[in-house]
């Protein structure tokens, strides 16, 4: 599609692109430390790291895994599926929901078994609902990782049970969480304290408490999960929202997880508000066969807003894209082209940009010239898709 492209630099100086392409700020003043090996404190909404230590080793991960197990199961599977539990799912070691050969629970009982009581038996029974063996949904896990953008990471079992081959980077795994928050089932199950899970067969009803002590005791926080092993140590991922901020913690290996995620969702939230972003000035683009020969094109209200730092809006850039000209008749408020918003070489908000007033079809008929002109003018629009 072609289109004519008009670049605003809203910057007094160039900006030099640092954050948003996996690498961290630098150090702000105040910030905190982590016990953890490895750890990073994301803003999820652009995807910027805020705080970052040691963010590209490769470590095990433990049941922190079961975010990528929870997700494929809510990607790939009716959450009212029924599930008859086999022995392959129900005789694994480690923490279970306590499943046993012949239960039928639901798809969605078997997430909330996992995110919530790290069921290791959960998270067998959903490898092997969604794909026929362990070793298919391993491949399955490795191909969305890639697709999220985690490209240091390696899944083998769908609980996260130590293997070798078995890990990821603390950045990686804010990629994978920041990519399950995003989808409502998963996070709505994600943040519950509590849960109550039936069964079809036998009939009852299991209480599971959510082991992310977290979600009780931080104000604003929303999931995610926990994890531990004596090979990973204790991992944990946290996520918070507040006041239209939403932050995610990633810790690996780290004694102090609790106060550690507290203390970096507490500098996040005082480092990060949401601004809005610049107002688009008026713009005008030419009009063929209307009375008026150019249309004045305004920003969509309401402004555009994003979660910033301060001093980040003296570095925003705006991209805008109009056409070369439009087709009367132009009505008052219809969609004529998008205003981008970049931080940093990121993507982090857009806008319509608008008709401001109404054009009518001229009442002028055309001369031979001007016919033949429209003509062309309009293989041109239709070669380059705009209608």
């Amino acid at each position: 599609m072609c289109k004519r492209t008009i670049r605003k630099g809203l910057a007094t100086a160039a900006a030099v692109v640092t954050l948003l392409s996996g690498m961290p700020a630098q150090a702000a003043e105040g910030e905190p430390s982590t016990s953890a090996k490895a750890a990073v404190l994301m803003e999820c909404q652009t995807g910027r790291v805020l705080y970052a230590k040691n963010e590209s080793e490769q470590l095990p991960m433990a049941s922190t895994t079961k975010i990528m197990t929870a997700l494929l199961a809510v990607e790939n599977c009716d959450l009212n599926q029924p599930v008859t539990v086999t022995g392959e799912m129900a005789l694994v070691e480690g923490s279970s929901m306590g499943l046993h050969i012949g239960d039928v629970i639901t798809v969605e009982g078997l997430v909330t078994g996992a995110l919530l009581a790290s069921g290791n038996d959960a998270a067998n029974a959903i490898a092997l609902t969604v794909r026929p063996s362990f070793e298919e949904f391993a491949a399955l896990m490795n191909e969305r990782a890639k697709e999220i953008g985690a490209q240091n990471t390696s899944f083998v079992t769908p609980s996260g049970l130590d293997n070798a081959q078995h890990y990821t980077t603390a950045y990686d795994l804010a990629l994978i969480a920041r990519e399950a928050m995003a989808n409502p089932v998963f996070s709505d199950i994600a943040r519950k304290s509590i849960a109550q899970v039936e069964f079809q067969n036998p009939v009852k009803t299991c209480t599971l408490s959510n082991h992310n002590r977290l979600v009780k005791e931080y104000e604003g926080a929303i999931g995610v999960k926990t994890g531990f092993t004596k090979k990973s140590g204790r991992c944990l991922v946290s996520c918070a929202e507040r006041d239209g901020v939403k932050l995610l913690v990633v810790t690996l290996n780290d004694p102090d997880d609790w106060k550690d995620h507290k203390a970096l969702l507490d500098y996040g939230f005082s480092q990060v508000t949401v601004q809005n972003l610049p107002a688009i000035e008026e713009q005008r683009i030419k009009v063929t066969g209307g009375e008026l020969e150019e249309l004045a094109v305004i920003q969509r209200p309401p402004l555009t807003t994003a979660p910033l730092t301060q001093g980040d809006l003296s570095r925003v850039e705006v991209k805008i894209e109009l056409p070369p000209f439009v087709y009367a008749p132009v009505s008052t408020g219809s969609a004529v082209g998008i205003a981008s918003y970049y931080l940093d070489g990121q993507k982090i908000g857009e806008t319509v940009l608008m008709a401001k007033h109404d054009v009518l079809l001229s009442k002028k008929q055309p001369s031979f010239f001007e016919q033949i002109g429209n003509f062309f003018a309009g293989i041109w629009r239709y070669i380059t898709g705009w209608f």
